[in-house]
């Protein structure tokens, strides 16, 4: 009998041990997914490890960007620049060179409409992966293709998906450019979700902030109000090197 009790003190103990152990790895998920969904509709906060980086303007203004890359969406593109001008805005958009290629006519367009134009590299490929010959191929020919169309030249250059390494920045610098990451992003290529988008955009926003996105449908759609709240915030929405300003070596 005692015998018997022993093994099912033994058996209890071993339930209640799985049942706890089950219930701190749920409720471990359930904070990972928390948190990760909190992470999706926040600021973004980054310190660069790598001298010539930067995440943000000078903090201590109350400017902030928006800067747009831009590799597609060109039907967008006319509408979103209706919204910046009624608004009385200038930003900055970073430009893909295959999309200069084959829409001279909408790059001239940004640039007659008085925004500071910027370069997203080439084919849009990830730079930390490139030699430090690739590097300044894809650099230099978005360079070239934007200064034979249209007389400019650009000096910031904001790698495609965010991927870059110290020959990345070496390359850009030693071909005259400051590389450009960002505070906060919209994540507006893949959550087609307007509310959302204009929620990361806006939410504890502050000066200094470079806010990323692209020509998208439902960013065109949140522009309008992310600009008056931003505004409201009394916060003057420039470009990246008007953001950059002061704090630029």
């Amino acid at each position: 009998m005692k015998k018997f009790k022993f093994k099912k003190k033994i058996r209890l103990k071993v339930f209640y041990f799985r049942k706890h152990f089950v219930n701190l790895c749920i409720a471990g998920i359930l904070c990972l997914l928390g948190g990760l969904t909190i992470w999706g509709g926040m600021q973004v906060t980054q310190t660069s490890t790598v001298a010539g980086v930067y995440y943000n303007g000078d903090t201590t203004s109350n400017k902030v960007s928006l800067m747009i890359n831009v590799y597609w969406g060109t039907e967008y593109l006319d509408d979103m620049l209706k919204v910046l001008e009624e608004k009385n805005v200038k930003t900055t958009f970073f430009i893909g060179g295959t999309w200069a290629v084959l829409n001279e006519n909408m790059l001239k367009k940004i640039d007659e409409h008085g925004h500071e134009l910027a370069n997203h590299g080439y084919k849009h490929k990830d730079h930390d992966k490139l030699s430090e010959k690739d590097n300044m191929t894809e650099i230099s020919n978005t360079h070239t293709i934007v200064k034979e169309l249209l007389g400019k030249e650009m000096n910031l250059f904001a790698p495609p998906s965010g991927a870059y390494n110290k020959v990345t920045v070496a390359s850009a610098s030693n071909l005259g450019y400051k590389t450009i990451m960002w505070t906060r992003d919209t994540i507006d290529w893949r959550d087609h979700n307007t509310q959302l988008i204009y929620d990361r955009a806006v939410k504890n926003a502050k000066g200094g902030d470079l806010v990323l996105m692209h020509p998208t449908k439902n960013t065109l759609e949140a522009l309008p109000k992310i600009i008056d709240t931003l505004q409201s915030k009394n916060l003057q929405v420039t470009t990246v090197s008007d953001t950059l300003d002061g704090i630029i070596a």
